[in-house]
């Protein structure tokens, strides 16, 4: 009977806390949804454009094989490669074929090589004697699947342990009666928020400058580009999750429920952020990405530290980042309202 007492107290716990019953059987069902949609899209097509002394032949059995071709210069296919927007560029050398990637994932490398391989086998009477030369725009055959993940990897390990540890931060001042405190002196609310986004930022920035150095120094992760620009991402990063994490936390009651925000905000940003191929996505679901801070985040550092890019590449999301984080913060003091009228 005792025991039963205890299980009676657990249930009627769950049932006055509907929040955290519901997001039990919601959450997970939700992540699930979300998996099904990102692993069950369809098989990915590599784009591929063609000199026009590819013969036609060949692109009919390019085509054939399922690859998106299309015919271009070498000078518009150059620049088409550098947005990427088509993964290679074949032409023929003196008779030979010739392929160039664009080389910053792997995984993409390996498809278009096998579709070309394929499309050449099938020829094999007439191409017998030609070997496919390959070149990378960028990245080289030797690039790990790890170097392509890496630096998305580390904007998301920056983003998901400064939205956890400023939510659970910023919920115990508030729980502990410091935040009410503050809100009865003369200060304003945008200088509480003020206040507490540059106090844990110090610490957040710290750390985003620590991940970033052990990543490419100790775990001797590809960096092409400026490692300032990587420290300026990662920054970024931890403002926009500081500012986020600090806004939720204000719609949480205890630490459960900050943690239950996170299979509904960081876990989608995992499947948007361009740690899994986006293009063979519904079109409907690859818009979602749009609202996804990560994903400017992750684009920034694979520009960075794969393709070696500069300022004019990564600007946008530098502004978008910002403007993530601007945003929130002037919820944050939106949101302070809910404990002081002023």
């Amino acid at each position: 009977m005792r025991v039963w007492a205890i299980v009676v107290r657990i249930i009627r716990q769950f049932f006055r806390d509907k929040r955290t019953l519901a997001l039990m059987i919601v959450a997970p069902m939700f992540v699930l949804f979300l998996m099904n949609l990102v692993f069950n899209g369809e098989e990915y097509k590599p784009a591929i454009a063609v000199n026009k002394n590819v013969p036609e032949i060949v692109v009919e059995k390019l085509a054939k094989y399922d690859a998106d071709v299309k015919e271009l210069t070498k000078a518009t296919a150059r620049k088409q490669l550098e947005k990427q927007q088509i993964d290679a560029f074949m032409e023929m050398d003196e008779g030979a074929p010739e392929i160039t990637l664009e080389g910053s994932d792997p995984t993409v490398n390996k498809a278009v090589l096998m579709t070309v391989q394929k499309a050449l086998q099938e020829l094999a009477p007439q191409t017998r004697s030609l070997q496919l030369k390959t070149t990378y725009l960028h990245g080289s055959e030797d690039m790990e699947l790890f170097d392509n993940f890496g630096p998305v990897l580390i904007g998301f390990f920056v983003f998901f342990f400064v939205f956890l540890i400023a939510g659970v931060s910023f919920l115990r001042e508030r729980t502990g009666g410091t935040l009410e405190r503050l809100l009865a002196t003369p200060l304003r609310r945008f200088e509480i928020v003020a206040g507490y986004i540059i106090g844990f930022g110090l610490f957040t920035t710290l750390q985003a400058s620590l991940i970033a150095w052990f990543a490419v120094d100790i775990l001797d992760m590809m960096m092409e580009g400026s490692f300032v620009y990587v420290l300026l991402i990662t920054f970024l990063l931890a403002m926009t999750a500081l500012t986020l994490g600090t806004l939720l936390s204000a719609f949480a009651n205890n630490e459960l429920q900050m943690m239950q925000f996170i299979p509904l905000v960081v876990v989608p940003q995992i499947f948007f952020s361009g740690l899994f191929n986006l293009d063979t996505m519904a079109e409907w679901l690859r818009s979602l990405s749009v609202v996804m801070p990560l994903t400017y985040g992750a684009d920034a550092l694979r520009e960075i530290m794969i393709r070696g890019t500069g300022w004019n590449e990564i600007a946008k999301d530098v502004y978008v980042l910002l403007g993530f984080a601007v945003l929130f913060m002037i919820l944050n003091v939106v949101a302070l309202k809910k404990y002081r009228k002023l």
